[in-house]
């Protein structure tokens, strides 16, 4: 039995066309729902699902044309993160089968596929599923610099998490490592290079342009809502990123940042030394920024993709401080006061300083003269050149400016 799967992010299809495939059904995805209905005509398939949301057509437009210019009978499934009651009624009355609203486990989509069109093999001879992985509504990239990270980069927990969540897509930067840090990537992508990309970099350029080239990179996959960054080490956990992903998209916030400052109940260690240096920074960086953040230089963030050109855009000035360059790019383009309701900060659940940080406690000094440049830098300026509507930008025409 052939299924016909239509979804405009690729991120929602594969896990999707993994799972039936295992349960024996032909399965046939595309991302384009113009040439979904090619495919339609060409195969037809004993099942369509489809998504409400796309740019070209409509999931609605692709339900008319079987059942109206078709006068087609095709079962039809709908799988959409839209939960507009007015639009499911319209659906219904159009003669969809199912209305399936994201995010939503495989093993009930499976179950109604089965229910719809019957089992494709015995059910003794499907293939055990334990986990019940969810299809999300929302497709998000995670940038992960990386600079000599050979001996510490923990690939496991990063394949485990791509395993049990849909909608993620891990870029890997190789700042122009010195040891195999990049043949470590590389066997970390086999096999799942539709979710992993690594973006190599020949000459170590710092955290701050590594995570930019990475921010540009991505920026152009279309099915990515939000994009983020996040230490290769770990010190974040990707539970907790998950729940700073959660935070944007129930939001009308453009950038999520976690934060290290301790709370009731949470596991979070660090040098008390170290501490105490980074409460001081943090006092003078709250000062320049005219904002109470409590930890800017936490390494887990996340973007709504609109603002990703506004940021990142052009090179950073400090080499450690790009986190709070990115505030004061915001803080300039939206004025303070507008600035202050499109960022959030939450308190990290875990945090761990990692052993073999590339930040000492000698480059802790550097980072009060490099504040000073940055508020010199940024002081009473406006950036003109950004004043172009964030929402007209064409992400796949963002140029990377490596100069």
């Amino acid at each position: 039995m052939k299924v016909l799967a239509i979804d405009d992010q690729k991120l929602v299809l594969i896990p999707l066309e993994k799972r039936l495939t295992e349960l024996g059904y032909q399965v046939i995805i595309e991302t384009d729902a113009l040439k979904g209905i090619e495919l339609y005509n060409l195969h037809s398939p004993d099942l369509v699902i489809v998504d409400m949301n796309m740019p070209s057509i409509s999931g609605m437009e692709v339900v008319k044309y079987i059942r109206t210019h078709k006068k087609s009978s095709t079962p039809i499934m709908v799988l959409s993160g839209n939960t507009d009651d007015q639009l499911i009624i319209e659906g219904f009355d159009l003669g969809i089968n199912d209305y399936m609203k994201k995010p939503l486990s495989l093993n009930e989509i499976s179950a109604r596929v089965k229910r719809l069109i019957g089992a494709s093999i015995e059910e003794k001879d499907v293939k055990a599923t334990t986990n019940n992985v969810l299809i999300q509504e929302r497709c998000v990239g995670v940038v992960i610099p990386c600079y000599n990270e050979e001996n510490r980069l923990l690939s496991k927990e990063f394949t485990d998490f791509l395993d049990k969540n849909t909608g993620y897509h891990l870029c890997f930067v190789n700042d122009g490592s010195k040891d195999n840090t990049l043949g470590v990537l590389k066997d970390i992508q086999k096999g799942r290079e539709d979710f992993i990309t690594v973006y190599n970099c020949e000459k170590n350029g710092g955290k701050a342009e590594a995570v930019r080239l990475g921010m540009l990179h991505m920026v152009k996959k279309e099915d990515l809502d939000y994009i983020g960054f996040l230490d290769a080490d770990l010190s974040t956990d990707l539970t907790d990123f998950d729940n700073l992903v959660s935070t944007i998209e129930k939001s009308e916030y453009k950038i999520v940042s976690g934060s290290r400052i301790s709370r009731m109940g949470a596991n979070i260690t660090k040098e008390s030394a170290r501490k105490i240096i980074s409460l001081t920074i943090n006092y003078i960086i709250r000062t320049i920024l005219g904002m109470n953040f409590k930890d800017t230089q936490c390494g887990a963030k996340i973007f709504d993709k609109e603002v990703i050109p506004l940021v990142f855009g052009r090179k950073f000035i400090t080499k450690w401080l790009f986190d709070v360059e990115i505030f004061m790019r915001m803080k300039r383009y939206f004025g303070l006061k507008k600035a202050t309701t499109l960022l959030c900060e939450i308190p990290l659940k875990r945090w761990i300083h990692a052993d073999g940080s590339k930040l000492s406690m000698k480059d802790s000094v550097k980072i009060v003269a490099q504040l000073a440049k940055i508020a010199w830098f940024y002081r009473g300026k406006k950036e003109l050149e950004y004043k172009s509507k964030t929402k007209s930008i064409d992400y796949r025409s963002v140029i990377v400016d490596q100069k």
